[in-house]
Formats: structure tokens, C-alpha cells, sequence
């Protein structure tokens, strides 16, 4: 089976800046492939080039198995984008910004209110298809966006492929999660999605597979369990209540002290296990031998803010999201 994306040494330049540096990245046809990166990592250059928005100055890129630069027309027709930025007019409905939408496509009159009435139910948005989007709220306008985002692929049918460039920034949980809905119902009937996000849960919640970016190349490729192994695998975290006691802590998990991560303001160890629960049962019984009290023992996985602080090597991941500037 043939990729749905295939880029190789994908170069981009602004000025003197390298936006894209020998970017290659391949995605599997119908899967959700996130594409991860700090500030400025060139994910949203990644897009405008797949997409035909933007041509590279070296490489070359397949979306669908057609050229960017060579067949751009024979991509555009197989492909939805959903930008960053909601595409709507506030003052029409719902179902009079979909119509508009497919008649900027070409479809007739007739053809546009069948599909815009097709994706309005598809999106659970049919009770509103006659407010206006003023009155919508972020969840029901990104589900609004998104279903205009399919109308050009095909007059009738989804995209092969779809990209999605943040498309929950700024939502609430609800939101996100209706938008979510949406994305996993279009995988299931086997479009393939190329997503960007800085929201490390989106990935994680979403993604097949995830490529992480910085300074315009992939620099780690893999499933989220692959790319979370790379920091140590699991990990076990000790809230003690006294936070005198730490240091005695220390010497009774079974590893080397320097591996144990210590933040005495939460009271709090955190150390690699190999052997998840022998590590837990092995723990709980030293700290009640030695008579140290605990508030919380826990196993976890390690997340994926670690992993962009363990492959970027610095700071930039921010707040549990990272966030896009070329």
C-alpha cells in the first residue's frame, strides 16, 4: 500500500532563515500522523508546501501520489485543508456558508444544498444549519469549518487526504472533544489526516504515528509509546508528606540516586523502573519499613512534554504545548 504523503528533503527559505531544512516524512494511508514541534519548527511551511500553498526551493513532495509542484491541481482536488483560522461568514448560517462554499467550488445550486444538508447532519450540526454562526459556540463553529473543509475533494465525497493546522486552538475541552469526534469519524472512513497541534494530548489522543520537528527536519519518528520509551520508559512518582524525609527516600528506590529526579517544594521523587510493578510493590514496602509516609505512589508513562524536552534539549515545549511561528 503507497503513502498518502511522501515529502524528501524538503528546503525553505526565508531570507536567511531556514524554515525547512531536508524535511522527509512519509504517512501511511488512513491514519492520523501529528506532526510535533517547538516555536518556529517550520510545521505550518510543512503544510503550505503539501498542500500547494507554497513551493519549496529544494525537494520534493506526493500527496495522493501527485506532485506539489508538477500536478498542484491534481492535489487540490484530492485534498481538504482546515487552517489554522476559521474561514466563516458570521452574519450567514451554517447551512448558507457551506452552499457558499460548494458554489466556490463549482457545484451547482441544486448539488451544493444536497451537500451542504450531507455534512450539516454528518457534523450534528443540522438543529443550527439555520442560526447564524454568530451564535455558535467554538465547538459548533470548528465542526462548522471542518465541514467545509471536505466540500471541494471529489463535488461529493471526503478528501484523501486532509490537513488539520491546530485546528482546537483556543477551544475548550468540549470543544476539542467534539472536534476529536469528528476527525476519528473521517478516519474511519478512510481519509487520511496530516495534523498539527499544540496541544501534546491532541497528538497523543489522535495520532497513529507522530513526527517530531525542529528547526525544519523530522528529528524522531514513531507511535507516541515509541516516542515516550525514549526518555527512560516508565517512571514511578513518590508524594511523601514530609518533605525532611526526602533525602532518606532517595536511598531506598532501587536505582542509583542519580537517576532520581527530586522537587523538594511538592515533595516529590520521580525515578525510571524497568519492571513496572515490582517497582511499585518494591517501593511501597521499603518506605513502610523505614517508616516513611507517603501521600501518593504512582506509576506513569512518561508524557510528551518530556519528550520534547529530551529531544530538543531545552525549554522551548512550554507549557505542555508548543506552538507554531513560520
Amino acid at each position: 500500500m503507497t503513502d498518502a504523503i511522501v515529502a524528501e528533503g524538503l528546503r525553505k527559505r526565508y531570507g536567511d532563515e531556514a524554515a525547512l531544512d531536508g524535511l522527509d516524512l512519509r504517512v501511511a494511508r488512513g491514519t492520523v500522523h501529528a506532526v510535533l514541534g517547538p516555536n518556529g519548527a517550520g510545521k505550518t511551511t510543512t503544510v503550505r508546501v503539501l498542500t500547494t500553498l507554497l513551493r519549496p526551493d529544494e525537494g520534493r513532495a506526493e500527496v495522493a501520489g501527485h506532485d506539489v509542484a508538477s500536478q498542484a491541481y491534481d492535489v487540490r482536488l484530492r485534498i481538504g485543508l482546515l487552517g489554522q483560522h476559521a474561514a466563516l461568514d458570521e452574519e450567514l448560517s451554517g447551512r448558507q456558508n457551506l452552499e457558499m462554499f460548494a458554489r466556490l467550488y463549482h457545484l451547482g445550486a441544486r448539488h451544493a444544498r444536497v451537500r451542504a444538508a450531507e455534512l450539516l447532519e454528518r457534523f450534528g450540526l443540522t438543529d443550527t444549519g439555520r442560526k447564524p454562526v454568530r451564535a455558535y459556540s467554538g465547538g459548533m463553529r470548528r465542526r462548522l469549518d471542518l465541514a467545509a473543509s471536505l466540500i471541494g475533494s471529489g463535488h461529493s465525497t471526503d478528501p484523501e487526504v486532509l490537513f488539520l493546522d491546530e485546528p482546537t486552538t483556543g477551544l475548550d475541552p468540549r470543544g476539542r472533544a467534539e472536534v476529536w469526534a469528528a476527525v476519528r469519524s473521517l478516519v474511519g472512513g478512510g481519509t487520511t489526516v496530516l495534523l498539527t497541534t499544540q496541544y501534546l494530548e491532541e497528538a497523543d489522543q489522535l495520532a497513529d504515528r507522530i513526527s517530531v520537528v525542529d528547526r525544519g527536519r523530522v528529528i524522531a519518528d514513531g507511535t507516541a509509546d515509541q516516542l515516550k520509551a525514549m526518555t527512560g520508559g516508565d517512571r514511578i512518582d513518590v508524594v511523601l508528606r514530609d518533605a525532611g524525609q526526602l533525602g532518606a527516600a532517595v536511598a531506598l528506590l532501587p536505582i542509583a540516586a542519580s537517576e532520581v529526579s527530586v522537587d523538594a517544594d511538592r515533595r516529590l521523587l520521580s525515578a525510571p523502573v524497568a519492571d513496572r510493578m515490582a517497582a511499585l510493590s518494591g517501593v511501597v514496602r521499603a518506605l513502610d519499613e523505614a517508616g516513611i509516609e507517603a501521600e501518593d505512589v504512582a506509576l506513569r508513562r512518561p508524557t510528551l512534554d518530556e519528550v520534547f524536552l529530551h529531544l530538543t534539549g531545552d525549554q522551548r515545549a512550554g507549557d505542555a504545548r508548543v506552538e507554531e511561528a513560520v
